[in-house]
């Protein structure tokens, strides 16, 4: 991990300091802390709108569900983590509800309610690692906040939503999932076109030796900016089908996708994966810009630094701009377009030195 990574994950000083001794400045703002050996669950159940539920230092066996609005769960950095109970079935404190975020194999759930989503959660500074499924995910949320968690080892995804709109994953670290170490998505389960994200933001993360780094299927609206996505076996997807609208109008700005090698054998709707740096599939109208992507290496029929292709059920992806990114040392060439030009998608002042076809460079 480097030093700036590091940073992103260190709750400083002056702030878990303040924290610890905060004293309720009114009665819709406390701070619950919750000690090794404490259950999360229950200092979660008590808070109220506007509470902060302050984590210790320690590892906790167990899964957290919340559904309460304006709340904070906030640990104390990487030395704050959750991982599974030590036997499995065994009860967590709680609902049956949150019996259900343990029994699926998640880690953090954050859930809305039938009638309308969970707004202004914020989860930050801990580690949620060794999950059968999700280290974090979300469903049904409005104005989500993940910032300075480690999602590691979890066995699909890192950090995943759907049915959420404006959410911000900022400085966050996913390592070694399963599947992608952040996923975001319209639903999981439905097939339905792409709702507006009304502006979700993930930059600044480390994305390192997962399955994909960043998968955004059937969303629009949004921005990827600014991450550090390494040695998985795919950096980027951006997934849309035959549903309207298309999956687009995405800004994919300023990243670094640097060898993302790894060997993935191939699914039920995907061939076998290793050497994409950045892959559109089904998109339409999204911005690619001033991404570094280097060294991505594969024999896939998705290898290659920038890659857009027909989606798994064969829809098109039409009018994408990929402009001004540095490409290098991809194979089997940096910029690789498998759609008829009658499509639109352009490609414009980019520094590289192989395209296929020939000329995209």
């Amino acid at each position: 991990m480097t030093k700036r990574h590091i940073t992103y994950l260190a709750c400083s000083a002056a702030l878990c300091g303040s924290l610890l001794g905060a004293a309720p400045a009114t009665a819709t703002h406390r701070v619950l802390q919750v000690h090794p050996g404490e259950s999360i669950q229950k200092a979660v159940d008590a808070a109220q709108p506007g509470d902060t539920v302050l984590v210790l230092a320690g590892t906790y066996h167990e899964s957290v569900r919340v559904s309460t609005p304006d709340l904070t769960l906030r640990g104390m950095g990487p030395q704050t983590v959750l991982q599974p109970a030590k036997k499995a079935g065994k009860a967590m404190p709680g609902k049956a509800a949150e019996q259900s975020c343990a029994q699926r194999g998640d880690g953090i759930c954050v859930v809305g309610a039938k009638n309308g989503p969970v707004e202004n959660v914020t989860v930050a500074h801990l580690t949620v690692t060794g999950f059968a499924r999700n280290g974090l995910m979300a469903v049904g949320t409005a104005n989500l906040n993940v910032h300075s968690v480690a999602a590691v080892k979890n066995g699909q995804w890192g950090i995943a939503e759907e049915r959420a709109v404006h959410s911000v994953y900022r400085n966050n670290v996913a390592r070694d999932n399963g599947d992608a170490g952040l996923f975001l998505a319209n639903t999981v389960t439905a097939e339905q076109g792409s709702p507006d994200t009304d502006g979700t933001v993930v930059e600044h993360n480390l994305l390192e030796k997962n399955r994909i780094g960043v998968t955004v299927r059937r969303l629009r609206n949004l921005t990827v900016s600014d991450n550090s996505v390494t040695g998985n076996c795919a950096g980027l997807f951006v997934v849309g089908d035959e549903n309207k609208p298309k999956a687009g109008r995405i800004v994919i700005a300023d990243n670094q996708f640097v060898k993302n090698n790894k060997y993935c054998k191939k699914t039920a709707r995907l061939s076998f994966l290793q050497g994409s740096g950045i892959v559109l599939t089904g998109a339409e109208d999204t911005l690619v810009t001033g991404n570094t992507v280097t060294g991505n290496s594969g024999k896939s029929p998705m290898s290659g630094g920038v890659v857009i292709v027909k989606s798994f059920v064969g829809a098109t992806s039409e009018k994408n701009q990929i402009t001004r990114n540095k490409l290098s040392d991809n194979s089997p060439a940096d910029l690789v377009n498998q759609e008829a030009a009658k499509h639109g998608n352009t490609f414009t002042t980019n520094t590289c030195k192989k395209s296929k076809p020939a000329g995209l460079c």
